[in-house]
């Protein structure tokens, strides 16, 4: 009798530790990602989302790319990220420098891609390639601007409030005269509240 008794309990907290123990995300559906969600006090999607939106609108509208007789060549540089806190700046330079291909106002050179183009440009000068398909060096368009920003943040506390401002800066710097001809600021500015979490 006392085995059965040992053996229903012991039953009984496997069960209960297995109820207890870590949960996994399984079933999940899709989400618009232009909703505004604060789940924690990290830089998110939607942050980024409004600082590119800001910065695309303004380096478009700039008097020096308006204006230009034909589209700008610019190499873009990823944005700096002079926080503290692990901040995707590469997915933000891509999304700034796609939107700005899409507007048909800017062209960008590839500088990612030079070392993987000069090992075409060997290629196809070791003779492999045929004749009138074969690319050749010199004729590679030179960029017009650089294309660079800071991303900052500044954090404060006071009791239970928490405020988190972040600054975007981007700048278009001519590459012949290296004058800064466009320039803009994004400011983001969160508040948080501390509350107690209960068991």
């Amino acid at each position: 009798m006392r085995k059965q008794v040992g053996f229903i309990l012991l039953a009984g907290m496997c069960v209960s530790v297995a109820g207890c123990g870590p949960k996994a995300f399984t079933k999940g559906e899709y989400d618009d990602p232009s909703r505004v969600e604060l789940l924690d006090d990290k830089f998110n999607e939607s942050d980024m989302q409004q600082m590119a939106d800001t910065v695309i609108k303004a380096m478009v509208a700039c008097n020096w790319v308006a204006n230009a007789p034909k589209a700008p060549v610019v190499i873009v540089e990823k944005v700096k990220n002079k926080t503290e806190e692990h901040i995707d700046t590469e997915s933000m330079t891509d999304k700034i420098r796609t939107a700005l291909i899409k507007s048909g106002k800017v062209r960008f050179v590839n500088k990612q891609e030079r070392q993987t183009l000069e090992e075409e440009y060997q290629y196809n000068e070791s003779g492999n390639v045929k004749g009138p398909t074969q690319k050749k060096r010199g004729n590679q368009i030179g960029a017009d601007y650089i294309l660079s920003g800071n991303l900052a943040t500044n954090i404060q506390q006071v009791g239970d409030a928490k405020f988190i401002y972040y600054k975007l800066t981007m700048n278009l710097t001519n590459l012949e005269s290296s004058t800064i001809d466009c320039t803009e600021e994004r400011e983001l500015r969160k508040k948080y509240s501390k509350h107690s979490v209960g068991l």
